[in-house]
């Protein structure tokens, strides 16, 4: 049986509630232009944006608990929010009420070295963790593509990946501890500065990825690594697509060695940042490209490794080998790769993006075979990622002769092709950019229903109101 909420309207009463918890300054209500900021994400398309009612900007765990109490009664939904960078429409209110944006809760709680962990709060830009660490001999290994903008509490809500997770692995692999508000406003804390931990039911893992659906964070303890002595990243022209896709396993398998990043960009991908940026990177004589990354704690070592990757490659048909061992051509090479998506944005807003992931070594077919269905339906179908991992942000983009009503017929037939051919692989929906609103509707395609009544029953426990962020991931 299918669950109906409906939700009340903010009023006066309410915002003066919401005034007396954070302080007037911080409460945003009745100013359209003001609202509309926390409509959207990242996402092109603006049909998935909604206007909240009011946007707070609490700090600390106390107000934020406060607040949800006051939803709870006045049933009025909540949606958290970060840096508003995600991809998925996961912090955007489709049922307006309240944003709670955590801007505010940025600050660096504690660095234990002798531990090797970081205590922060979510509202700490990602890219600045490691600025904060340096001079420790430690960094943060989680690296999403978008760590200059994104909050980490952002990251850990949806188990951010990125380029470097083929070796360091994922979000997950470095949240240790959560303090936490409750949808119905508990503050309760999972896990600590424990390296082990099986004291009941691994409740910090559940909190990764559940996208501001099960809870609010406040405080988030990382697990950080030693800093690697050397780092080396290697560009690497191939002439097709069909060439570049499949050296990456041999890559992985016949070297034994695992790189730190394995990224693919077929030509438009860089051709269209290239001149996003005003770069001149050699795309023309390439249809494809591998950037790799080795890193490790000896110079010789990471030397014979890029060696033998570059060799590797070679052999696989690469046409040219390109080598950046410092700060500056590094620099370079990984701007073209992180600025693919906001080239895309400028080139059109038809466009759908998606975040496909299949096992490593079904990568080469899935490019084939979404070749094949850039011809079928004569629409652009640029391809970059992660391609050591798997997982590939996949865009269709409008044909620009096309009519929108053509667009809108031809879209979904191509969307549907695409993820029968990622299920045919033993993929799944999203690697890294959650579901959000954007993909709940194709969670049936790859999920069982059984699956998605565990996540309904998970929800029903901890918010049985349905008051934070409804609408996310699945219907209830």
């Amino acid at each position: 049986m299918t669950e109906k909420y409906s939700y009340n309207p903010v009023t006066d009463d309410i915002v003066s509630e919401l005034q007396s918890i954070v302080g007037e300054k911080y409460v945003i209500f009745g100013d359209a232009e003001k609202l509309e900021p926390f409509s959207h994400d990242e996402i092109p398309d603006r049909s998935y944006a909604h206007m909240p009612e009011v946007v707070v900007r609490p700090d600390g765990a106390d107000e934020i608990a406060a607040i949800m109490k006051l939803a709870n009664r006045a049933n009025v939904p909540v949606t958290p929010r970060g840096a508003g960078s995600g991809l998925s429409g996961g912090a955007v209110p489709i049922h307006g009420g309240i944003v709670l944006l955590c801007d505010r809760m940025n600050r660096f709680l504690e660095i234990d070295t002798d531990n090797m962990m970081v205590v922060v709060e979510p509202g700490v830009v990602t890219a600045d963790i490691n600025e904060e660490l340096e001079g420790t001999g430690l960094f943060y290994a989680g690296y999403p593509m978008s760590l200059e903008t994104c909050y980490i509490g952002g990251n850990v809500a949806e188990n951010a990946g990125g380029g470097k997770a083929v070796k360091y692995g994922v979000t997950s692999r470095y949240v240790l501890g959560i303090e936490m508000v409750t949808p119905t406003g508990e503050v309760v804390e999972l896990g600590g500065k424990l390296v082990k931990d099986v004291t009941g039911y691994n409740m910090v893992q559940l909190m990764v990825g559940s996208e501001g659906t099960l809870g609010v964070f406040t405080k988030i303890t990382l697990k950080l690594s030693p800093l690697p002595k050397a780092c080396v990243d290697l560009l690497c022209l191939f002439e097709t697509v069909e060439a570049a896709i499949s050296t990456v396993p041999k890559i992985m398998t016949g070297q034994g060695i695992i790189p730190t990043a394995i990224e693919f960009m077929d030509k438009h991908c860089v051709q269209a940042a290239c001149e996003y940026l005003n770069e001149s990177l050699p795309y023309a004589q390439a249809g494809a490209m591998l950037l790799i990354t080795v890193d490790g704690e000896d110079e010789q070592l990471v030397t014979r490794q890029y060696d033998a990757i570059g060799e590797q490659c070679l052999a696989c048909g690469a046409i040219e080998v390109y080598v950046a061992d410092n700060y500056t051509t590094s620099e370079r090479i990984w701007k073209v790769r992180r600025n693919i998506a906001e080239a895309y944005g400028l080139i059109s807003t038809h466009q759908a993006n998606e975040d496909v992931v299949v096992p490593p070594a079904a990568i080469s077919e899935l490019v084939m075979g979404m070749q094949k269905l850039a011809g079928k339906y004569d629409i652009m179908f640029p391809a970059f990622g992660h391609a050591g991992d798997g997982n590939l942000h996949v865009r269709l983009v409008k044909n620009p002769d096309w009519s929108m009503e053509k667009w809108n017929e031809i879209l979904p037939q191509a969307q549907k092709e695409l993820y029968a051919l990622v299920a045919g692989l033993g993929g799944l929906l999203s690697g890294e950019h959650g579901i959000g609103h954007k993909r709940k509707k194709a969670m049936p395609l790859f999920v069982s229903e059984g699956y998605l009544n565990m996540l309904r029953a998970v929800k029903r426990g901890l918010d049985p109101n349905n008051i934070l962020n409804p609408g996310k991931i699945f219907d209830i």
